[in-house]
């Protein structure tokens, strides 16, 4: 089954080749400490020269978490929840600050006043979780914003993801589908690579992404990955400071370097769209030129002669203004007479492919 919808074309622009880094909550309540991340994380987006958000986690911690559980220290959610909580003002200025950096800010809303956050500081994109990918109070919320969206399937039913690509494509809004698997770390195993295949098969009009969480080496994911059709891509980000520990499914500056040169090695191993017929470069089409077999006469024929196969054998080299197996087509006049093993070149022929000038010079300027 494939998922289209009568819609007009969605714009891709928000998420091609976009590198989402996830802060989440690893500023650890300190603004400081999140103005850093978005420094050292800036560099190595400034020296790769690629494209790239950093992504924020917000929860309106008075509506998101029950009252009754808000001082709970054994709950390892709530508890980093409360922990790393900051202010409207505290997010105002790490956006501020990933914009004056060139990047874009997002954020992935976990609730509805967060999404009414993301409006209000004016985020470009908003992320919705792999957790809450059928919580349909909170896409409806999104939805109004009319903003670009990128929502991860980690442990998602296929009716899941069905459904929401539906909804946000009958609103005409940007919608990036992140491969994802939410288990921190993801061994290699665990990774399921061919499930971008099947989302660009059944989403074929919306930008596949990879939200990653494998820990082992920042290469291989990657080269699959765009290799696949994925587009924008996904990991959790932290910088060694503070003596506070990094968790394994966190990325540092200098991993996201090796990250980033992946993609740029994948970019240029893959080349152009496959949805198209490459184009050859000329020093390929002239290499390949210098193997074409030529057209040489078997015996001394006359001046008239209507050339059959029969008269012809194929044989290297090529020679400059000589016919190739290509050009070969019963019928061709000798316009002079030719010797036996005599290359038949353009200069032989009564009527040397006048309808094509365009042929005749590349004729011409090949071989040897």
């Amino acid at each position: 089954m494939v998922i289209t919808l009568e819609h007009p074309q969605i714009n891709r622009d928000p998420f091609e080749d976009l590198f989402v880094l996830e802060m989440a909550n690893n500023h650890w309540g300190s603004v400081k400490r999140g103005l850093e991340i978005i420094k050292q994380f800036n560099r190595v987006v400034r020296y790769n020269n690629v494209r790239a958000a950093i992504k924020f986690q917000f929860r309106d911690v008075d509506t998101f978490i029950h009252r009754g559980f808000r001082d709970r220290q054994d709950i390892r959610y709530i508890k980093k929840t409360m922990d790393t909580r900051l202010s409207r003002e505290d997010y105002a200025t790490l956006a501020n600050y990933v914009r004056q950096k060139a990047m874009i800010p997002m954020a992935t809303a976990f609730d509805e006043r967060s999404v009414d956050l993301c409006v209000d500081l004016g985020m470009d994109i908003v992320k919705l979780a792999s957790s809450d990918i059928n919580d349909w109070f909170l896409i409806e919320k999104i939805a109004q914003t009319k903003k670009p969206v990128i929502a991860s399937t980690g442990g998602s039913s296929l009716k899941d993801a069905d459904d929401l690509v539906a909804f946000f494509a009958n609103r005409d809004i940007p919608l990036a589908i992140n491969h994802c698997v939410s288990l921190y770390p993801s061994e290699d195993g665990d990774l399921e690579m061919n499930q971008i295949d099947f989302l660009k098969a059944r989403y074929p009009q919306n930008t596949i992404g990879f939200s990653t969480h494998e820990y082992h080496d920042w290469t291989s994911s990657m080269l699959i990955a765009y290799a696949k059709g994925a587009r924008t891509f996904e990991r959790h980000v932290d910088i060694d400071a503070d003596g506070i520990p990094v968790s394994s499914y966190c990325s540092l500056p200098q991993q996201v370097d090796v990250w980033f040169k992946a993609f740029k090695k994948a970019k240029e191993m893959c080349g152009n769209p496959g949805t198209q017929k490459r184009i050859p470069p000329k020093r390929e089409v002239e290499y390949l030129d210098a193997l074409v077999r030529g057209l040489y006469l078997r015996r001394d024929l006359p001046a008239g002669h209507v050339l059959k196969a029969e008269d012809l054998y194929l044989a290297i080299p090529l020679q400059k203004g000589q016919l190739s197996c290509r050009e070969w087509y019963v019928d061709l006049q000798l316009g002079k007479p030719l010797a036996a093993d005599a290359p038949l070149t353009l200069g032989d022929l009564a009527d040397p492919y006048s309808h094509a000038p365009e042929l005749q010079d590349m004729i011409r300027k090949r071989g040897l």
